[in-house]
């Protein structure tokens, strides 16, 4: 009877501990967070970069980048920045365990590429009045009219 008291405690005992403790994989590796932010940020920001560049270069995608179609204007150009998104991709994978690079970029990353592309482009993509040395056409027909 006294064996049987001490069985349950012990496995009450484990239980309580094991419920205490988060599961964590065995191939999952430990993060520290501070280090893998270190580590990514330069890649994630190379990756953006990136994008920002080529969509700058290319007049289809920067059309598509003015009218507010971020994710469209990426597409067209954005197979130009594999190297920078595939350094980033590898780098999480290495940090976070194997495959969590390719969904951190489908997921995490790419919902928020509309607005850092936003915030580095819209300056360049608004609409800026030219100056001109011509009169402005409403002068040119005042000057051109008899009663002068």
């Amino acid at each position: 009877m006294k064996s049987t008291i001490l069985a349950t405690f012990a496995v009450l005992a484990l239980a309580s501990t094991a419920q205490a403790r988060p599961h964590r994989h065995p191939a999952t590796p430990v993060v520290n967070q501070a280090e893998a932010e270190k580590a990514l940020a330069p890649l994630r920001q190379a990756a953006t970069e990136c994008f920002a560049d080529t969509v700058l270069a290319n007049p289809k995608a920067t059309a598509e980048a003015r009218a507010g179609h971020w994710y469209e204007a990426v597409g067209i150009t954005g197979f130009l920045c594999r190297p920078e998104v595939a350094a980033m991709i590898q780098a999480h994978d290495r940090i976070y365990g194997a495959r969590t690079g390719e969904r951190y970029f489908k997921g995490a990353y790419v919902k928020h590429l509309d607005q850092q592309l936003a915030e580095r482009l819209q300056p360049m993509l608004a609409h800026k009045a030219v100056a001109s040395a011509e009169p402005p056409p409403e002068k040119v027909l005042d000057s051109e009219s008899p009663a002068n």
